[in-house]
């Protein structure tokens, strides 16, 4: 049955008061009779009334060039960053509610990005949104990142209109997510607070633009002075580098994903590995919710949320959960996952469970002597390198048969360091029967490897409650130096990822000192300070974590005999989903 379409009615810039007498401001776009209807809200720093298309012209490129038909069912007029657009949604009988963050665009305050406070803040947004007239009292959150990452801080406070929730690529911990890569500072964030948050900060005052739709300042009618915008805005960079442990300054900012009830579909993008994806998979394994759905795919970080495909998904759920429709929904799948072939095409699958259920996990023994990979434990070897060098890499055989990977990782390594600590980088990598890498467009970055992993060796402390072969987990809380040339066991968790090999091709398994860095032409996006080398943004190049005098010494992997290094592989046998499959290493047909 052909669902009725609504009109558009606007009501810009209404207040929001707080319960410490701020009134934030936000935008409600619904349908132009009196009904009520179900509610999409977001809430961060990215100024409503900023468009899409003249904030980041060329992620709106990419995404008109990968998916046309996000300009050919919506005029863009009111396209506005990692929101829904209300073109598409009021139509199908939604409000979509668009409220500037404390500090940012049109909402006064200090910005103080994904603290209590601002969690707070949402939380009273969505109880605000609720009792509307407007409203049927069913509040749904959707959007992509900032606007992913704090549903989950919020759900987790359960408020009491908050019915459903849609994390598109949205990192779940604070510090494992998004700030310390297996203890390692990452330096996207004082990057992105420069060059996507401070620019709109509330109090720039006319100068910043004009929403062509409303009329209204972007970032407030007042303008303030240099040193009052600085007084209203944390130091982010200095926050991030006082607390380098999973102390509570990042325990204070990360949920407690058990605490969440609401139903969630968590959709995640395998090339997100530099700050979203794990936050997805652990959001959709570890929140208490008795409905949730996870949904992986690839493609860049923006462009399957407004494509029809994705749309169409987020509508299915929210139908279901907002409207009360009976569509199936809840008689899906708990896993939708699209497995990536080497040329970079996807197919979808419904599966039953994370890791899938019928997994073989596979260890693949690392060979000092040879740079190989194998089924078997080799003779005791060691190999050293310089971590400011290219490092090391090891190589299986191609293989004979296609070979599905669609899942987490992990490595088991022996190190010993000449300093008192070591900074790992692993790097899955996919080569062509030439020899030449396969890389794939990643969330930001055009050339992303197949999958990475990080550790710094004196927070190899493991949360033994928690932590499972394929996903160790790590305590972050107490650093223990490392006794130069003293051989310690490893156990280091690599983002997952979903990969198809074609006979012929081979996994790589890099072990280095340093980002990735891929063998060809950077990338640009124009939200972006720096090229994409292949890891996108997400450098962990601060001289202040990593000085040279520690994490420029020698490091040496030891290997077979006492010290089984090896990488721990998800193979999905290529069989229907209720197929009971044998570990591959009991067969001597063995695919590579």
């Amino acid at each position: 049955m052909q669902q009725q379409e609504y009109e558009l009615k606007i009501l810009w810039d209404q207040p929001i008061t707080m319960d410490d007498g701020v009134v934030l401001r936000c935008d409600i776009y619904a349908p132009s009779e009196g009904r009520s209807h179900p509610v999409i809200l977001t809430y961060g720093p990215y100024a409503k009334g900023l468009s899409f298309q003249t904030a980041y012209p060329s992620a709106w490129e990419m995404m008109i060039r990968d998916h046309p038909e996000v300009e050919r069912n919506s005029a863009g007029r009111y396209q506005n960053w990692e929101t829904v657009d209300p073109e598409r949604w009021v139509p199908a009988g939604y409000a979509c509610v668009r409220v500037d963050s404390r500090g940012a665009g049109r909402s006064p305050g200090t910005i103080d990005v994904l603290s209590e406070r601002e969690t707070s803040d949402l939380e009273a947004c969505i109880e605000w949104a609720g009792t509307q007239p407007w409203s049927n009292g069913r509040v749904g959150l959707l959007g992509i990142s900032y606007y992913a990452a704090n549903q989950w801080q919020v759900a987790s406070r359960r408020p009491r209109y908050l019915a459903a929730i849609c994390p598109w690529e949205g990192f779940s911990d604070w510090y494992r997510d998004a700030t310390y890569h297996g203890g390692i500072r990452q330096t996207f964030w004082e990057n992105w607070f420069d060059m996507q948050v401070q620019t709109v900060q509330h109090g720039i005052g006319p100068e910043a633009g004009i929403d062509p739709n409303s009329g209204l300042a972007i970032c407030g009618d007042e303008a303030l002075t240099p040193v009052q915008l600085a007084e209203r805005r944390v130091r982010l960079r200095e926050f991030l580098r006082s607390h380098p442990t999973d102390d509570e300054y990042h325990r204070r900012r990360s949920p407690i994903l058990e605490d969440i009830e609401v139903p969630l579909l968590s959709c995640g993008n395998w090339g997100g590995q530099g700050l979203h994806l794990r936050g997805n998979v652990e959001g959709f394994v570890r929140s208490g919710s008795r409905q949730k759905w996870l949904e992986m795919h690839g493609e860049a970080h923006w462009s399957l949320f407004y494509a029809d495909e994705g749309v169409g998904l987020q509508m299915e759920f929210f139908n279901h959960f907002l409207k009360g429709e009976d569509n199936g929904w809840d008689r899906r799948p708990p896993v939708l996952v699209k497995v990536r072939s080497v040329t970079g095409k996807f197919t979808s699958r419904q599966e039953k469970g994370w890791p899938l259920p019928r997994t073989a996990w596979t260890p693949k023994y690392l060979d000092a002597a040879s740079d190989t990979l194998s089924w078997d434990k080799p003779p005791a070897a060691s190999s050293s390198y310089d971590p400011q060098g290219e490092g090391l890499l090891f190589l299986a055989p191609p293989v004979t048969e296609r070979l599905e990977l669609t899942g987490p990782l992990a490595a088991t390594l022996y190190v010993s360091s000449e300093t008192s600590d070591a900074d790992l980088f692993l790097v899955v990598r996919v080569f062509d029967p030439a020899g030449e890498e396969v890389t794939f467009q990643g969330a930001l970055d055009p050339h992303t490897p197949v999958a990475q992993g990080w550790l710094r060796a004196s927070h190899r402390e493991l949360d033994s409650a928690i932590s499972t072969p394929y996903r160790p987990y790590h305590t972050h809380r107490n650093p223990q130096p490392l006794e130069p040339g003293t051989v310690y066991e490893l156990q280091i968790e690599i983002l997952p990822t979903s990969i198809v090999l074609d006979p012929g091709y081979r996994i790589g398994f890099a072990i280095r000192g340093r980002d990735y860095e891929y063998d060809g032409n950077a990338g640009r996006l124009s939200n972006l300070k720096n090229p994409l080398t292949g890891v996108g943004p997400f450098l962990h190049d601060d001289p202040d974590d990593r000085p040279e005098k520690i994490y420029g010494g020698q490091v040496t992997l030891h290997t077979g005999g006492d010290h089984p290094s090896h990488l721990l592989l998800p193979v999905i046998p290529e069989y229907h989903v209720d197929a009971t499959e044998p570990d591959p290493k009991d067969s001597d047909d063995r695919p590579f």
